[in-house]
């Protein structure tokens, strides 16, 4: 079974991420970033398949669920104002970076 973390901190990998949405179909994401915020991981991803719901320009925040008795699950991130805080935090980062 696949580590999604390895997955998610491999940064020689490009492939998209494979997910399954509640129906079992398989959804394809962009990885955006990887954030720390308030002792959980989340990922931001940009969705490749089309969501009903989710426009073109719009991304997804995810935090690892690793309460798993096999292995850290994706979860998407349902408090907005835990989404917003994730978003200024990536957002901060890319001004840190732009300033380098």
């Amino acid at each position: 079974m696949i580590n999604i973390l390895d997955v998610l901190l491999d940064k020689d990998d490009r492939d998209p991420i494979r997910l399954a949405d509640s129906k079992g179909r398989e959804l394809l994401f962009e990885q955006v970033a990887i954030i720390p915020h308030d002792d959980k991981i989340y990922c931001i991803l940009k969705p490749i398949t089309r969501i009903e719901g989710v426009a073109d320009d719009e991304a997804i925040v995810f935090y690892v669920d690793e309460s798993s008795a096999e292995s850290p699950v994706l979860m998407v991130e349902t408090n907005e104002l835990t989404a917003i805080d994730v978003f200024e935090e990536y957002y901060d980062l890319l001004e840190k970076d732009k300033k380098k």
